[in-house]
């Protein structure tokens, strides 16, 4: 329940592609606090009991559902939604927060190196929000925040929920928690907004393709910013955004060359080796939890023909 709501969107609620020719879920008028139940980006595919075989038998057709979609009155193309969100609320299974974190063949940075299907079963305490457990010793830091949040395309038809938009969608940016403001581009009217996707953690960059993803009960109001002309979506946050990670400093690899892409996957595959080598950690295990609190950084784009990415894991989580 949610005092302050003034609707409640549930977890049926949901659709699997952006569709400007929707159904609402409901329609509002600016200044709305809306209540979402949202639902894993598996559609709930995968569950505290699930094991590596129910990784290789998703049903790609219900990945990332979202809740909605919200047609605001007054909204038109060239507005904009701001949307801030106002608290996350895991959904206790049994008592304890639930998530999964998974290799799946085919997606993720490293895709052409780490081919087989794995999956990590996280519980966490969703009263304290204490660090997550991975294995004996590692304890990730949580921060829930909506990695997939947005509004309608102009064009028609049924459109892949998968890739981020101008519009935003699934953008997977950590810092989407609690206390951000969020401004949307409308491009239709009434904006037809939806959000889920939920984490209970994520490193920047998400690089094995999954996160913490853990069901979420969020909380958020829109409101409506008239001919804002957003080319994207832009976003402001209540205050430093790397507190949970910050107290024991970071590991650090590096990757250089001409192409980003590249050094990224060099600076991952290093972080990768330096925790098997001096964790001896299984790579497969390694990838998945860097994923869920390691950042990708680009720390030089100018000096030519050579860019520097660096990926930075919290010692935090092994500390």
């Amino acid at each position: 329940m949610c005092k302050n709501c003034d609707y409640t969107i549930h977890g049926a609620q949901h659709h699997f592609g952006w569709d400007n020719a929707l159904e609402p879920a409901q329609r509002i008028a600016p200044g709305a606090t809306i209540l979402f139940h949202c639902q894993d980006s598996s559609a709930g595919q995968l569950g505290p009991d699930s094991t590596v075989a129910d990784v290789a038998a998703l049903d790609f057709g219900r990945i990332n559902p979202v809740s909605g979609p919200i047609f605001i009155e007054g909204a038109e193309p060239g507005d904009a939604l701001k949307i801030t969100l106002d608290s996350f609320t895991p959904q206790a299974r049994n008592g304890a927060g639930f998530g999964w974190t998974a290799n799946i063949p085919g997606f993720g940075l490293l895709a052409d190196q780490f081919t087989e299907a794995a999956l990590h079963i996280w519980k966490y305490d969703p009263a304290s929000m204490a660090p997550a457990l991975f294995g004996k010793e590692g304890r990730v830091p949580l921060k829930p925040f909506a990695g997939t949040i947005g509004n309608a395309l102009a064009e028609p038809g049924l459109h892949s929920i998968v890739p981020p938009r101008r519009v935003g969608g699934n953008m997977d940016i950590r810092d989407l928690s609690a206390g951000t403001v969020l401004y949307l581009p409308v491009e239709v009217a009434g904006g037809f907004f939806s959000v889920g996707d939920t984490h209970a953690a994520q490193g920047d960059g998400e690089v094995c393709g999954t996160a913490i993803e853990s069901p979420m009960d969020v909380v958020l109001t829109i409101d409506l910013v008239k001919d804002a002309r957003l080319k994207f979506p832009r976003f402001t946050t209540p205050g430093p955004v790397t507190t949970h990670l910050d107290t024991k400093g970071y590991e650090v690899t590096t990757g250089i060359g001409p192409d980003l892409m590249s050094a990224a996957r060099d600076a991952v595959s290093g972080m990768i080796d330096f925790l098997c080598a001096t964790r001896q950690m299984a790579a497969v295990d390694a990838y998945m939890l860097v994923s869920t609190c390691g950042d990708l950084r680009i720390s030089e784009i100018v000096d030519q023909p050579n860019w520097v990415v660096s990926f930075y894991f919290p010692r935090c989580v092994f500390d």
